[in-house]
Formats: structure tokens, sequence, C-alpha cells
């Protein structure tokens, strides 16, 4: 049955989990009323260190364990998910100020991601042989290691389903977690994690620490073998610096302005339908949202008028239901910087079509789904990430134009292209410069394709999470090369004198046949 606020009881369980010895705490509000809801620990440096000390250590039996012991306990887990999933949607509506449904779906990929590693991990990982540098001569074989202690840092939009797609891979191929959880998303993190400590995960292979997030975050990357990073470009750079300086790995996946091409031959008042979910799910504090839109002008009146009427028709409030189609935004400095961006266009010239309005009457951080036309290139919005409410709609003459105004960016992150053929969908798509390109859905439909990768390109990002993609960050591959004796290789000039003529009669006859 629907949910309700996370009772002071449990928060205070949770808030136990964190790794924080001094006693210090910061205060942390819930954006559907403002009032504060909780005191959340602050970790130190020291916590850190020791937290990671204390990971290592639990890493070693729980590699040694093997596979199947980690495919039991892990499917335990996706199990535990299920079980308490109004109270882990709970977590996710009080901290973020999402809606019932945009908060199910970070339970459903969050088990979905679980399920996935749990019953793939070993096939992707096992050894598997590859070709000698001499065939029959020589013997190969690649394998690999888990690295040890990965350092997973979670930002505050997605706090259950953004660490899951992290963590679980790091997990599944025998490595150890240090987290450090965005402050306003430390509940969401240590309730899911509460799942799998119960289903047989030693609570010190996984630890939580919070604070400061230069500080803390600085200290998991001083801390850690490989570094998983989600958030904003600017900060994303920092980390890449700091995991270079150690000569470690790193994932980033960060910001984006993602567009929407919607093409000549669509049915518009369909496309709309679906757009405006892409637009605004979680009030577009998604990095994967859609917040620039180019429709062709054959099509774009129609279009226009639909998205804007569904826009303003959405259903805004706080419920711990399913009554409302958008909620909260969920930090005041979000709620700034989409009046900001808005003010900013309306000023200078852009077109209100839909909302536009701060809502105080509904809670301190609801702002309207906003539709924008006529945006410029001067404009704060026209480029730069809003990360809230905000769309803007471009009418264009053909679809290369489409085309080359979305790639307009120094983003690549995510993509939408809808079409009356998927055929020709997918034709578009492969011109877009993105990490992820969706036919006919704003961003679902790769999101929820764990077995895909996922990750940006330009400066959205390095490196993909899901897939096989996203296990293979947190191991080391190792090549075992055997020589099998059938012929001993030269190793002096003589010998190679006597072999040479034979090694070069071997590459023309491997070239003859087509052998690599």
């Amino acid at each position: 049955m629907p949910g309700a606020p996370l009772a002071a009881s449990f928060i205070a369980r949770l808030d136990s989990d964190i790794r924080a010895s001094s006693g210090a705490t910061t205060e942390v509000f819930a954006p559907f009323t403002g009032e504060k809801l909780h005191d959340l620990p602050v970790s130190s440096i020291q916590d850190v260190a020791d937290a990671a000390t204390s990971a290592r250590a639990a890493g070693a039996a729980w590699r040694s364990a093997g596979f199947a012991h980690r495919r039991r306990v892990l499917l335990r887990a996706h199990d535990l998910l299920i079980e308490r999933r109004e109270l882990l949607i709970d977590a996710v509506q009080t901290e973020t100020g999402k809606t019932r449904g945009q908060a199910f779906e970070e339970l459903f990929v969050g088990a979905s991601t679980t399920r996935y590693y749990a019953l793939g991990a070993e096939r992707m990982l096992r050894a598997h042989r590859r070709r000698g540098g001499i065939p029959i001569v020589i013997s190969a074989s690649v394998g690999y290691r888990a690295k040890g202690l990965v350092g997973v840092i979670t930002p505050w939009n997605y706090p259950l389903s953004l660490s899951l797609f992290d963590v679980i891979p790091a997990l599944a191929a025998g490595n150890a977690v240090v987290q450090k959880a965005d402050n306003q998303g430390a509940l969401s993190i240590l309730a899911s994690r509460r799942a799998f400590i119960d289903a047989g995960i030693p609570a010190e292979l996984w630890a939580v620490v919070a604070g400061d997030g230069a500080e803390i975050g600085g200290g998991v990357i001083d801390q850690a073998d490989y570094v998983c990073f989600t958030g904003s470009t600017a900060t994303g750079r920092t980390v890449a610096a700091q995991a270079a300086g150690r000569l470690i790995g790193v994932s980033l996946e960060l910001g984006g302005k993602n567009p929407m091409l919607v093409l000549d031959d669509v049915d518009p008042k369909k496309a709309a339908e679906t757009a405006v979910y892409a637009c605004f799910t979680s009030m577009g504090q998604l990095c994967v949202s859609i917040e620039r839109i180019y429709v062709h002008s054959a099509v774009a009146a129609e279009f226009t008028k639909e998205f804007a009427a569904r826009t303003s028709a959405l259903v805004q409030g706080p419920a711990f239901d399913f009554s409302t189609d958008v909620g909260s935004l969920t930090l005041p400095a979000q709620l700034e910087r989409v009046k900001a961006h808005v003010d900013d266009a309306v000023g200078k010239g852009a077109t209100l079509l839909a909302g536009g309005k701060y809502r105080p009457d509904l809670g301190p951080l609801f702002y309207e789904p906003t539709v924008l036309a006529n945006v410029t290139s001067e404009m704060e919005c026209a480029r730069q990430e809003t990360f809230g409410p905000v769309v803007a709609i471009t009418v264009v003459d053909s679809t290369e134009d489409a085309v080359a105004l979305a790639n307009d960016t120094e983003y690549g992150l995510n993509a939408s292209v809808f079409s009356g053929s998927p055929a020709r969908g997918r034709r578009i798509a492969h011109l877009i410069d993105a990490g992820s390109v969706n036919v006919d859905e704003g961003y679902r439909a790769t999101f929820s394709s764990i077995d895909a990768p996922m990750g940006g390109m330009k400066h959205s990002g390095l490196g993909r999470r899901n897939g096989r993609e996203g296990i293979m960050r947190f191991v080391e591959s190792r090549t075992i090369a055997t020589a099998t004796g059938i012929l001993t290789l030269p190793r002096t000039g003589q010998e190679f004198a006597k072999l040479s003529g034979l090694m070069v009669t071997l590459l023309k006859t491997l070239k003859a046949v087509r052998r690599r």
C-alpha cells in the first residue's frame, strides 16, 4: 500500500550505519515540507581511512568465497529489495521529493541491476583462450581479478538506482566498496544497503561515509583502487585529475543538455504524450532527461500545442501515493537555478508556453514544469544544463538541421528521436553524438536496458556502466601465455638465422588464410 514519511526511529537506525566517529552532524531537510528530516552523522578523513581498511579485510574473504556464494547472496538481496519496496520508495520520496511512480522506477532498475549481475558475473568474467603469437607453439588465456577496493561517489538525485548501478557489479566481481553518499540521499542508500547486509553481505564490505563532498569524496579517491563518480562535469574533472595523480582508473557520468528530435512523420499527439514524461520526470533532475526539443515545421504547430497542454495538465503536489504526476525540486539551489534560467530567458524575449511559476502553496521547492519557445543562444538555458523542469522547443525545417543543432553542444550523454518509422528513427539515431539514443522514447528505453552500456561522449563523461562493460571496470585483465614446447623459439643469432625464413613464411601463410 502507499507509504508515508519515514519514522524517526527508522531514520536513527539508518544513521547509525554511517561510518562517523566524531559525533558531528549536518542538517538534512525534506523537500516536500522544508522541515528538518534528520541530523546526518558526518564522517572524517580518518573514518574514510578506517572504513577502507575494514573493507579491504572483508574483501579478501568475499573474493575467496567465489561466484556461487556471491550469486546466492545477491539474489537474496534482490528478493529483499522487492519485499521492502514500499519502505525503499518512501525513503526515495522523502529525500528527493519525487512522485511515487518515479521513485518506483528507481526500485525497479535497482532490483534489475542486482539480478543481472548476480546471474551474469561469472559468465562475464570467466577466463577464456586467446590466440597465441605463434599458433600451436604458444597458447594464451585471459583471466580477470578484482581490483580490490572500489570508491563510489553517488549524487542526491537518483540515490537508490545510481548507487546500485555501481556498487552491485563491483561486489559481484569480488571487490569491496567504500561509498560516499550525498547528504541528501544517504537514507535511501543506507536503506537499500541494509537489504544486502540482511541477505549476507558483511557490513564492512560495503561501507558508507558522508559529509563535505570535496573533503570526504577526496578521501574516498585517496583510498580506492578504482573510482565511480556521478555528478557535474566541473566536479568530474577534479575527480579525474585526483585519480590520475594516483594512477587509478575512473568512470564518470557527468552533465548533459539532452536533445529530442521530433521528425516530420510522427503522430504529434502521441509523440507529445511521451515527450512530456521525458522532460519532467523527477522534475528534470535527471542526467538523461530532455532539455531541448527540435521539432520539424511540418508537425510543429500541433506537437507544440499538445505538448504545452499536456504539460499544463500535469498533477503536481506532495503525495506518498500515485495521485501526482510531478513532485518537488530537491534542494533550494535547484529552485534558484530554475528560477534564474526561466527569468533570464523570458527577460531576453523567450515565449512562455506553459508553467514558469513558483508554487509555494504546494511546498517550499515546487516549481511548475515549464515550456519555452524562441530561446536564443544568449540565454542561459540555451546551452547550460538547467537540471530542472525547463524545456525549450525549437522549430526546424529539416532533419539535417535538427541533427546539427542536437550535436552543437559540449555534452553527449543522452538523446531521443521520434519518428513514424522505427527504421528511420534508428538511422537518425546513428547521427547523434550521444552515448545513449532512444527511438520513440525519451530516456527509459536505454536507462532500463541493464544489459547495454550507458555513459557519455564529449564532456558528459568517461567509461560506461551497465552491461558487460559495467563490470569490466572493476577487474584487472591478466594474460597467461605458455610455450607448448612443440617448437623452441630462437634465442641466439644462429637460431634466428635458421628459423627466420620459416617465420616469414608463417606470416605470409596466416595472411593468405585470413588468420588474425
